[in-house]
């Protein structure tokens, strides 16, 4: 028998009713059309329709821009991170053990495109990619990456060009904490935001913001009138006009904004 400081000496038997890695069922993505047009959205006219829609959680809080001015629109494939349990899955093998995870089945389902949406619980240790899967997701035409957590190899990532919203950086690998890549293209909650595969990510210099697959073709054509009658309201408040009257639009301004388009023809 071992004194009770010692650590025990067994092998951990594995649960019987886990399979890893676990992948969700095949998806579909957008029309390309309608991400071409939603580049003309930003994240902050997005996250405001969906809020008047009643979507109220769609910013993915937390993560933020590593790349100033970059924008992406795209697809979620989505990576889910779960605590650690070493009867199930440990990082003991680094690497060799990350290849037959949901780390590295994730990147051969990402098409050009893709935005890839990485639950990770906040975590600053974990480092939940880094520049040589980067260099993958680069060459399968991946378009972004939104993290709630952290990437490695900063310095080498920078010089790829993938714009990558994070929560910051680490040393650390993927499965070097108490985390475990776990499934793959499964509903995710990214800072407590319900990601689904397929639906839209639209992430800016404001931070990134979930589309529901089915609303987008909705929030484009508010998009369109809300940016019209912003036009207005910006040119009036530049010429000094009310703030109260002409943002957002009283009767009295929409009536005026009426009139001015009208004026326009349209």
């Amino acid at each position: 028998m071992p004194r009770p400081s010692e650590k025990f000496d067994i092998i951990l038997p594995r649960p019987d009713n886990v399979q890893l890695p676990i992948s969700g069922p095949p998806f579909q993505r957008p029309d390309p059309e309608l991400i071409r047009q939603l580049y003309e959205v930003s994240s902050a006219t997005a996250s405001a329709i969906l809020h008047r829609m009643g979507i109220r959680q769609n910013y993915i809080q937390g993560p933020v821009p590593r790349m100033p001015g970059a924008k992406v629109v795209g697809p979620a494939v989505t990576l889910q991170f779960m605590p650690q349990r070493e009867d199930i899955a440990s990082g003991a093998g680094q690497e060799q053990t990350e290849k037959v995870s949901a780390l590295w089945s994730v990147f051969d389902t990402v098409e050009p495109g893709d935005v890839l949406v990485i639950q990770a619980w906040g975590d600053m240790y974990t480092g939940c990619m880094g520049d040589m899967l980067t260099t993958y997701f680069k060459g399968r035409g991946g378009a972004g990456v939104v993290v709630d957590g952290c990437v490695r190899d900063w310095p080498k990532i920078q010089t790829l060009g993938v714009p990558m919203w994070t929560r910051g950086v680490t040393p650390h690998y993927a499965s070097q904490s108490t985390l475990f890549p776990w499934a793959y293209n499964v509903p995710i909650a990214c800072s407590r935001v319900l990601v689904l595969p397929g639906d839209i990510i639209i992430a800016d210099d404001d931070g990134a913001v979930l589309v529901p697959a089915k609303m987008a073709p909705m929030v484009l054509e508010h998009t369109k009138a809300h940016e019209e009658w912003e036009v207005f309201s910006r040119m009036k408040l530049l010429e000094g006009g009310a703030l109260r009257k002409y943002y957002p639009l009283s009767e009295e301004g929409w009536a005026e904004y009426e009139e001015w388009r009208k004026a326009k023809g349209d």
